[in-house]
């Protein structure tokens, strides 16, 4: 698909955009961008893609709540794991791509971030905390899955360190875990509430890095585009939404974000 391409726009065909000079041209206008980003965005840092090579969809290891909740034996592998694992996350540093958004977002023209990623890049790289909508959560906190008390990441590596090898709650004993969504499990509400005013309250969307074939973050996308949004669609491979996409890049997310933020940015005074 090249630009001139047609593509179904504003209720008829109208050339879908497919080259980052015409992808700019379609989102310069725009004064309330939100992103929408997924694994893709991160692979630049050093973070594997779900659906990447040593992504769990390949390995098979797909997370389940009840998996945890019921094994003991899947509890310590997982704290052992992680005792060696949160480090090297920690030691993941924002890219091109999350850059890139920070300085739209401190032009005034990115209102929020809608991520399926529980890295903290966004965060890391500048974003305002509070304009980052974490669906799946975070790796950097840890809960009780009975009780939902909440701690810093950091406090539980202190004793991860310090030799407890299967952390409980302080409060009531029960398990704990990363507060992050395990398949099979909702959303956190008051998130997705968020996101889908956003969604609906935007001039454009951005998607970058994502498949969008996980429900129900997926259809995000689409009430952007049914409340008259412009869908820009950034990712490696095809996704379900490409029909609806008013500009389509095939291109990893951090050049061609770097691209389009600059040029966006250009006409600005």
């Amino acid at each position: 698909m090249r630009e001139g391409d047609a593509g179904m726009v504003g209720g008829g065909v109208q050339p879908r955009a497919t080259t980052v000079e015409a992808v700019v041209t379609l989102l310069r206008p725009a004064r309330r961008i939100v992103a929408f980003t997924g694994a893709g965005i991160s692979t630049e840092s050093g973070i594997p893609d779900y659906r990447g090579p040593d992504g769990v969809w390949t390995t098979g290891a797909i997370p389940t709540l009840a998996g945890f909740r019921d094994d003991s034996v899947t509890q310590r592998a997982y704290w052992e794991g992680r005792r060696t694992r949160y480090p090297e996350m920690l030691a993941k540093r924002p890219n091109r791509g999350h850059a890139a958004l920070v300085a739209l977002e401190r032009a005034g023209r990115l209102s929020e971030v809608i991520t399926q990623n529980i890295d903290g890049l966004h965060q890391a790289a500048g974003h305002d905390p509070d304009r980052v909508l974490e669906l799946h959560g975070s790796s950097h906190v840890i809960r009780c899955l009975d009780c939902g008390r909440r701690w810093p990441a950091a406090d539980v590596q202190v004793r991860l360190d310090g030799g407890e090898s299967v952390p409980r709650c302080d409060v009531c004993g029960g398990p704990m875990r990363a507060a992050t969504v395990l398949f099979g499990e909702a959303l956190p509400q008051v998130t997705l509430d968020r996101a889908m005013a956003a969604a609906s309250g935007c001039d454009a969307m951005l998607v970058i890095g994502s498949s969008l074939v996980v429900q129900p973050a997926a259809r995000l996308p689409s009430v952007a585009k049914r409340a008259g949004a412009r869908l820009v669609i950034v990712n490696r491979t095809s996704t379900p939404l490409d029909a609806e996409a008013d500009g389509l890049l095939r291109a990893e997310a951090g050049p061609a974000l770097d691209a389009l933020v600059a040029g966006i940015l250009a006409s600005e005074p």
